[in-house]
């Protein structure tokens, strides 16, 4: 777990590592989306590390205490957590997760939009570490989608202990054929996310991490033929058909964004109570419609190791698979190596 006193900003960037430890090159370039190795343990010290647990799941208005409980495990070596849900119920998941998290973690904030929500919980002492908070909200769609559950996202900026970070949990447009729309929900939430406040999110955060149910699908492929891959653990084929991946690579959403190896299945859609994919009529093709990426500001002064990147398949309330990582930052020092 991190010791978030030890954190004070350099004024000089870093340089991309080939070790697993991200940090985005001085001059900012990327080509699409880079994909990144999983460190299975944080190699960082205890002294210098901010570790974040981050969250997505698309609950299908359905409410499950065990399975909320679920999306936090009882080894919770982690300094934040952030908890992003799309087609959330009206129950109220903010209070089965504070009592799940009472004994370590505390609400530190939350935004919500309909059935999106967003909340942020820290260790009991963090909050004596925040320097600012911000919250925004963008809805996407016809008539500002009001009818029908409402995509868009909402958002969070928080410096913490001088970090300075932005979440942003999104619902885009769902089916295989509204890449574009998909495209041009990023982009508009992109550009309208706290410009109210004069500054574009990206321009003023040290790490953006997005997360959500993106609904990018598999194209190219029909789904008996993917359910066969995935049944022999060959999901790994199947990444080269990922839209997400294919819009990146062309420039039009995520540039210089980073996730980890997509190792885990396809996390929809799923028959609801079980781990089975879609048996109605329209058997859809399984995809990885729920994923989290982020970015580390060129000039932060920050590295970042992903732990973990995974699904977890035995929530089974939904026809979505919760997706979870573990990110952990450091700052820079003068003794680190160039």
């Amino acid at each position: 777990m991190g010791n978030c006193s030890s954190f004070t900003l350099p004024k000089w960037g870093s340089k991309l590592l080939n070790n697993g430890i991200v940090s985005i090159d001085e001059d900012g370039t990327h080509e699409g989306i880079k994909t990144i190795p999983i460190q299975k343990a944080c190699e960082f010290t205890t002294n210098s590390v901010l570790c974040v647990c981050i969250v997505t799941w698309n609950m299908n208005s359905k409410m499950s205490v065990e399975d909320v409980t679920k999306l936090v495990s009882s080894n919770r070596k982690f300094d934040l957590l952030v908890v992003g849900l799309q087609e959330a119920p009206k129950s109220d998941v903010s209070q089965v997760l504070q009592e799940a998290l009472a004994e370590t973690h505390v609400l530190l904030g939350q935004k919500s939009m309909q059935s999106l929500q967003m909340l942020l919980f820290g260790s009991r002492s963090s909050e004596k570490y925040i320097r600012e908070m911000k919250v925004d909200k963008h809805a996407v769609g016809g008539c500002g989608g009001i009818i029908g559950r409402k995509k868009g996202a909402v958002a969070m900026y928080i410096n913490f202990s001088g970090i300075r970070m932005v979440f942003v949990s999104c619902h885009l447009a769902a089916h295989e054929h509204k890449v574009e729309k998909r495209n041009s929900e990023f982009q508009h939430i992109s550009h309208s996310l706290f410009s109210k406040y004069g500054t574009p999110y990206a321009q003023s955060a040290d790490i953006t991490v997005w997360l959500g149910d993106l609904n990018y699908r598999l194209e190219g492929i029909s789904s008996i033929p993917a359910r066969k891959m995935i049944e022999k653990n060959r999901q790994s084929k199947l990444r080269g058909k990922d839209q997400l991946l294919q819009e990146a690579e062309k420039g039009e959403v995520f540039n210089g964004y980073c996730e980890g190896t997509l190792s885990f299945k396809p996390t929809y859609k799923y028959d609801v109570g079980s781990s089975i994919y879609d048996t109605s009529s329209k058997i859809r093709v399984p995809s990885w419609t729920d994923r989290i990426l982020f970015k580390v500001g060129h000039s932060s002064g920050l590295d970042a190791v992903l732990s973990s990147y995974e699904s977890l398949d035995c929530v089974r309330s939904s026809d979505h698979k919760p997706v979870k990582a573990h990110l952990c930052l450091r700052v820079r020092s003068d003794g680190d190596a160039d």
